[in-house]
């Protein structure tokens, strides 16, 4: 204590009345976890000093709101979770190219027994999925097979009109998202230019399983005959989405529901939803009805506007759509490159996702993959995988949104 000024010695009247009843603890016991939280339990009792002697006494004499706890959290050092995997399957194909697949589970590397996924969510995760080869087969060995024909690549073709409608009949896009057809202008043989053509009604009965990219509307989602409804709306990165429920006639007590979902928010309602306002704060969101009794459900407005805050950054890219192409890293317009940039996928909650890595060039540091490498997560599940170096992988979504980060 120096240098705090130490006070005088002085002499006490002692109380010689007996203390009164008090909760005596004893030291814990050990931890139930040999990692991570866990809990430790430790004996409580009602005591009181007689004449220099402690007393046992009854648990009620002691205060009750004082009573400490029989149970207290304890930890002895952080759990190192790690995934695991099953051997991979034998190739599905007898001959020529085929896939082979492996399971993925959390494990705790101290007891080597499995634990919940959720545990494991944050760390990186290798392929469970990868293509193999079984040699050619027999009709391939007569002929003549040109050279990388056992690959998939991505070759323009010429589509009609009516083809384009047809592959975006049950993504219910307005005209302005449609991509472009190309065609050929005045200027000369070969030159093309973008034109738009225009969609009458690609509208299919019913909204369920539906995303809509314009900029309002309406959805109405009573008596859709499903108990689940799900749809989705996307706009650019840079705005967010804002929806009001007009109508509501779900039935509470019978376990009827509503849920919103987008990358920085998460609610559920059933009660007092008329009138409510919900605002995505991100650019993409998804609604999804759970109905037991028939003609019950809710209808929605919707509309978007700029962001108040910015949750992207310039590299970042949007797409929406049956199929694309991401190139990266991504050029700025200011000749410099983004950082760890990422594109967020999102397609019609009917339809899922996939994707399938053509080609990678790591330049003159492949060696250092621990830097190099692309984060895929599936957003509905939360669960992520890591690719690294230059492998060329196929991946596979639970649901109808992806995010995908490009680390160096």
């Amino acid at each position: 204590c120096h240098p705090v000024p130490k006070p005088e010695g002085r002499v006490a009247v002692c109380d010689l009345r007996p203390c009164p009843p008090r909760w005596k603890v004893t030291p814990a016991g050990p931890c139930s976890s040999s990692c991570g939280l866990g809990l430790a339990v430790q004996l409580v009792s009602c005591v009181q000093v007689l004449q220099g002697k402690e007393v046992l006494l009854e648990d009620r004499l002691c205060p009750v709101a004082e009573k400490p706890l029989t149970s207290v959290p304890c930890v002895i050092r952080t759990c190192s979770y790690e995934w695991s995997f099953s051997e991979w399957t034998e190739c599905s194909a007898s001959c020529g190219n085929g896939v082979q697949s492996r399971q993925d589970f959390c494990l705790n590397p101290l007891t080597r027994q499995r634990v919940n996924p959720i545990f494991c969510r944050h760390f990186p995760k290798a392929i469970v999925v990868r293509g193999c080869s079984a040699g050619p087969c027999p009709e391939q060995v007569l002929g003549t097979r040109p050279h990388g024909a056992g690959l998939q690549t991505l070759t323009p073709a010429v589509t009609t009109a009516a083809a384009e409608e047809a592959r975006y009949r049950d993504l219910d896009l307005p005209p302005s998202a449609v991509p472009l057809q190309q065609t050929k202008s005045s200027g000369g043989e070969g030159d093309t230019a973008p034109t738009p053509f225009s969609v009458s009604c690609l509208c299919s009965p019913g909204v369920c399983g539906k995303l809509f990219l314009n900029a309002t509307g309406v959805i109405n989602m009573t008596g859709v005959g499903s108990s689940d409804c799900t749809v989705a709306i996307g706009r650019p990165l840079g705005e967010e989405i804002t929806v009001s429920v007009l109508e509501s006639s779900l039935n509470c007590s019978a376990g009827e529901v509503v849920l919103f979902s987008g990358r920085m928010m998460w609610r559920t309602g059933c009660r007092k939803l008329p009138l409510a306002l919900i605002n995505s704060r991100t650019n993409s969101l998804v609604v999804k009805q759970r109905v037991l009794l028939p003609g019950h459900g809710v209808v929605l407005q919707y509309s978007s506007r700029t962001a108040t805050k910015k949750y992207h950054q310039d590299c970042d890219k949007q797409l929406f759509g049956p199929q694309g192409q991401i190139v990266n890293p991504v050029q700025l317009p200011d000749q410099r490159q983004g950082g760890v940039c990422r594109t967020f996928i999102d397609v019609a909650p009917r339809h899922r996702i996939a994707l399938r890595a053509l080609y990678t060039d790591l330049g003159s540091d492949s060696n250092q993959t621990h830097f190099n490498y692309i984060l895929v997560r599936d957003v509905g599940t939360m669960r992520t995988m890591v690719f690294r170096g230059g492998q060329q992988f196929f991946w596979q979504s639970t649901g109808s949104q992806a995010e995908i980060e490009f680390h160096d």
